[in-house]
């Protein structure tokens, strides 16, 4: 009887020892189960965090090569320079975008890299910047010294003018001019006639005036008289003058002394074609036309 007392108190110790263990581990598994919650949660919100962290630096990576992409520069090598900072954050975004195991040090990694990207291309900025200020004091410079210099051509051109217009004037004013033109027909001993079908000759008489500007000596005064049939008076189909670059036909030519003082000149015409009419009547001289008349022979 003693013994059986004896198993029933060892049997109810050892179900009390069980039912300690069963709570004690229900108490661990609540715990377990409440750690590896609470570890879960704390994963799925760092892992939150780095998807945030991601997408953060995945668009500052885009922005850099969108602005890379825009930044244009006449410099080749700068060009050059920026073709291959952004081939460089294209290749960054890439990486990025195929991570897949993250972490704080990774994070880091790929901000510095960014922050190395951007520090870069501000370089170029204030590079292009300075050579575009550079570039805009040279053009300055440039319109400056091309404003200059049209002044200067102006002026010059302006002086050339006036030296060209005194020239000119110079050249005008030393002109020696025929006045008292008039044709005079005659007959073989040169005694005047008052119609042509008894003239054998023309006279054509004028006076070249005193020019001080001009300088004196030997010169040859061509005559041309024009005909009631508009065609020039000639003995030969070779008495030709040159006349600004034209050969002319003359009727007749003279050398004379020129002094700068008056000089009464007679120039005779001894051809045929003398018919009465209107005649026309100019003079050259030092290739100048210096004078001329219409007159009419009845």
């Amino acid at each position: 009887m003693e013994y059986y007392n004896q198993d029933e108190q060892q049997e109810g110790t050892t179900n009390k020892s069980l039912k300690g263990y069963k709570i004690v581990i229900i108490v661990l598994v609540l715990v377990l189960g409440a750690v590896s919650f609470q570890y879960f949660r704390q994963v799925n919100e760092i892992q939150e965090e780095f998807a945030i962290e991601r997408d953060t630096l995945s668009n500052r990576i885009e922005a850099l090569v969108t602005e890379y992409t825009y930044i244009q520069s006449e410099n080749d090598t700068i060009t050059e320079s920026l073709n291959t900072e952004r081939l460089k954050a294209d290749s960054l975004l890439q990486r990025l975008k195929s991570e897949r195991r993250w972490s704080a040090s990774k994070v880091r990694e790929y901000e510095q890299k960014v922050f190395i990207l951007r520090d870069v291309m501000k370089g170029h900025l204030h590079t292009i910047d300075s050579l575009n200020t550079i570039n805009e004091d040279l053009v300055n410079q440039n319109v400056k010294y091309r404003k200059e210099v049209t002044t200067q051509r102006l002026r010059a051109e302006i002086a050339m003018e006036k030296s060209d217009e005194l020239t000119t004037k110079i050249s005008m004013g030393s002109v020696v001019r025929a006045r008292d033109l008039k044709i005079v027909p005659l007959r073989g001993n040169d005694r005047e006639v008052t119609r042509a079908s008894r003239a054998e000759r023309l006279r054509v008489d004028f006076v070249l005036s005193s020019n001080d500007l001009t300088n004196p000596g030997a010169r040859e005064v061509y005559v041309r008289v024009t005909g009631p049939d508009g065609y020039i008076l000639a003995k030969n189909s070779n008495d030709l003058f040159n006349h600004e670059g034209d050969m002319l036909t003359y009727s007749a030519s003279r050398e004379i002394d020129y002094k700068n003082k008056d000089l009464a000149v007679n120039v005779y015409y001894d051809g045929t074609g003398i018919t009465s009419g209107k005649y026309q009547v100019e003079i050259y001289m030092d290739g100048h036309k210096i004078g001329d008349v219409e007159a009419i022979i009845k």
